[in-house]
């Protein structure tokens, strides 16, 4: 919370009438004097008169009026004349332009006098970025874009170090002015995630020329065909990440907010496990665990876990195989929710080969992470029974590879930084250890940004206890916009801080004049002012830096404009229509920057 000494302004009102009288006084009396002085001198010389004007500007005036100097004729009448003209030109020109200013600046914008700048922000400018980037030896690119600050222009970036959690509700511009430039902005290795399929058409084209790019599509989001697969089987190596995957597909199976059973649900994703390390055991596709859920007595799985040494695990599957029947119904009707996904012949494609002569590419995580400058699409619908669980799975294979490429590089970081969007994590990506690993991947050169619609959306999937504790993993935080959560609202205007206004009234009695002084304690931002935060603006909260108010920057009229207009031509095929949108938000950027 800010105290009264460090931010004390006057009253957002301005100064009292008397005193504007009293500046417009005497701004126009200087403006008189220096006129006619310049008139004297201009003229004289013009008018050819060899009379010398003293260099004292007010000791000429009152000798032309006291009669001790002459007036230069029709000389010094042209010289006045111009300089009148001058004078009421740029005095125009700066009504309109204030006028024109005022009109399109923001609600908010004045607000931002009264958050951080300068010094208030200096981890986050250009110059502290880059020197942390030449201390980690990353010199392609300084860091992640952020937005520039409303009250000095100063351009904000995240550095490598930097863990980043973005909440905006939908129409905010989260696509052109937060996911997008940082995917461009990125210099090695993306993965990215996302319900929708704006994201790969804006970015495709620029991201091609860097590296592969490989488009995950198990449910026709952007209609790209099945023309290489994963098997996600190779990412169990052992019985931890067999229970890892096991999780995943709980956790995806769930509608957000619902309650797991206390003993069917955790004795499905055990079962689940089981069989999931029996066929990556085995060689079996990963449809065949789906086959063995839907044949309880089956005793297959038990034998591949007993030949490969597993007999813990063994006896773990073998014990609800024999257990009694309505409870083996129920923990295998349970574990066969969790993986109704793989029924989809759809999905199916993805994660299979298409039989034994399979010309495909397989994608490979370790590779992926090896290779810098390619590309991860992962797309999914929201819900239950999609494609979620293997998006989550396929993400943490992802990063997991580099956490463990990163272990074997110099200094425990990755040499070049994987970025990871998350957008719409908590629709498509439930990753349930996200908020207990935040932290720890800032250190390994894996910067991730999770973007949620709302506070509530992220404790739906962690839990309030977990969206908290990844909000203050986060190194930087910003908030966009269109959230109507009072509560979320509340303890964001509390971090914002308060300012102390300093106004002043004047009161006549018998004659006399009194002037006094009060100071009120108010919110910078409050809560409806936060809630109604308009588009192209956010709030910036990070790591040692006091909170500022940014103006968002699209990627139109920027340096990739180029680039990924080229790329919506080729793969959106509403090109025509988004491009007409992205001109028409750049024409009322472009419009509103002009008058400032």
């Amino acid at each position: 919370m800010s105290s009264p000494n460090n931010n004390r302004r006057r009253d957002p009102g301005g100064l009292s009438s008397e005193a504007v009288l009293g500046l417009v006084a005497i701004f126009g009396l200087a403006v008189v004097v220096a006129a006619l002085y310049a008139a004297m001198h201009l003229g004289h010389r013009l008018a050819g008169t060899g009379v010398e004007v003293p260099a004292d500007p007010f000791g000429v005036v009152f000798g032309l009026f006291g009669g001790k100097y002459e007036w230069p004729g029709a000389a010094g009448w042209w010289v006045l004349g111009g300089l009148v003209a001058v004078v009421v030109t740029l005095g125009t020109l700066v009504l309109v332009w204030r006028a024109r200013s005022a009109k399109r600046r923001t609600r908010v914008d004045r607000q931002a006098a009264y958050m951080g700048r300068g010094r208030d922000i200096e981890d986050l400018s250009r110059k502290a970025v880059t020197a942390k980037a030449e201390r980690l030896g990353v010199t392609a690119a300084p860091g992640l874009p952020i937005g520039l600050t409303v009250a000095t222009r100063q351009q904000l970036l995240s550095s490598w170090e930097d863990m980043r959690i973005t909440i905006a509700g939908p129409r905010t511009g989260k696509t052109t002015s937060m996911v997008v430039p940082c995917i461009l902005d990125a210099p090695g290795s993306v993965l990215t995630t996302s319900n929708k399929r704006d994201i790969v058409d804006h970015t495709r084209g620029p991201r091609a020329e860097r590296g592969p790019v490989w488009v995950f599509d198990p449910q026709s989001v952007a209609n790209e065909p099945p023309s290489w697969w994963w098997n996600p089987l190779t990412y169990v190596t052992d019985e931890v990440k067999a229970a890892k995957l096991a999780d995943h597909f709980a956790a995806g199976s769930r509608d957000p907010g619902a309650k797991a059973d206390a003993y069917f649900d955790t004795a499905a994703q055990d079962l689940l496990a089981g069989l999931l390390l029996a066929a990556a055991l085995g060689g079996r596709p990963i449809t065949q665990v789906f086959t063995w859920i839907t044949r309880p007595t089956e005793e297959e799985p038990v034998e591949i876990l007993r030949e490969h040494g597993q007999r813990l695990i063994a006896d773990q599957v073998a014990g609800v195989i024999t257990a009694p029947e309505k409870q083996r119904g129920g923990v295998y009707g349970s574990a066969q929710q969790m993986v109704s996904c793989l029924t989809n012949r759809q999905v199916a494609q993805w994660v299979n080969p298409l039989g034994d002569d399979d010309k495909r590419p397989q994608f490979s995580p370790e590779e992926f992470v090896k290779a810098d400058g390619g590309t991860l699409y992962s797309l999914s619908r929201e819900g239950r029974g999609t494609a979620g669980p293997l998006v989550t799975a396929l993400t943490v294979a992802v990063v997991e590879a580099a956490e463990e490429l990163a272990a074997r590089s110099r200094g425990g970081r990755l040499e070049m930084p994987l970025v990871g969007v998350l957008d719409e994590a908590a629709n498509v990506c439930r990753w349930r250890d996200l908020p207990n690993l935040y932290s720890h991947y800032g250190s390994r050169g894996i910067v991730l940004d999770t973007v949620l619609q709302s506070w509530s959306q992220g404790a739906e999937v962690w839990g309030e206890a977990g969206i908290k504790k990844l909000w203050s993993a986060s190194n930087v935080k910003v908030y966009g916009g269109g959230v109507a959560e009072v509560g979320f609202l509340k303890e964001l205007a509390e971090l914002i801080g308060d300012y102390d206004r300093l106004s002043s009234s004047s009161s006549t009695s018998r004659g006399q004049r009194t002037v006094s002084t009060q100071l009120h304690r108010e919110r910078i931002l409050d809560v409806d002012a936060l809630s109604a935060l308009p588009k192209g603006r956010a709030v910036v909260l990070a790591s040692g830096s006091r909170p500022t108010l940014i103006r968002t920057v699209p990627w139109m009229g920027g340096p990739h404009d180029a680039a990924v207009r080229a790329s919506l031509a080729a793969n959106d095929p509403q090109a025509e229509y988004t491009m007409q949108q992205a001109d028409q938000e750049l024409a009322a950027v472009a419009a509103a920057e002009a008058t400032r």
